[in-house]
């Protein structure tokens, strides 16, 4: 498959998610980035690792700017991404890789309810 074709299928495939789907993909994205800021820490790969903070604020931003508040849970929510827009501030200010630690399973946690969530739903 031509890179061209590839581009064209991951192009393809996010728009026939669903939004759960969707949901899932950009927590697991966060994953991804606040892992690799981590390991560019240990790196003192300072280029990377802004990258990917600046990256995981994004999606943070996205999550929260999309909230649906017809829904009770999403103040909750909102409330979840301010903090996590908070840690990751004190992270690109500190440089610490504890805080990102910290994060980490409460975004997986945050993950893993919306996955099941999303089981029920259709299940």
């Amino acid at each position: 498959m031509s890179l061209n074709g590839y581009q064209q299928y991951k192009e393809q495939s996010v728009m026939t998610m669903t939004s759960g789907e969707m949901l899932l993909l950009l927590y697991d994205e966060l994953l991804k980035r606040l892992t690799r800021a981590e390991l560019a820490l240990e790196k003192e790969d300072y280029p990377l690792f802004e990258q990917s903070v600046k990256r995981s604020q994004e999606i943070v931003k996205y999550l929260m700017d999309t909230l649906n508040f017809k829904y009770s849970i999403s103040q909750e929510l909102r409330r979840m991404y301010d903090f996590f827009l908070y840690e990751l501030s004190r992270i690109q200010a500190g440089r610490k890789k504890e805080i990102i630690a910290e994060l980490k399973p409460l975004v997986r946690e945050l993950r893993e309810a919306f996955e099941e969530a999303g089981k029920q739903q259709n299940g």
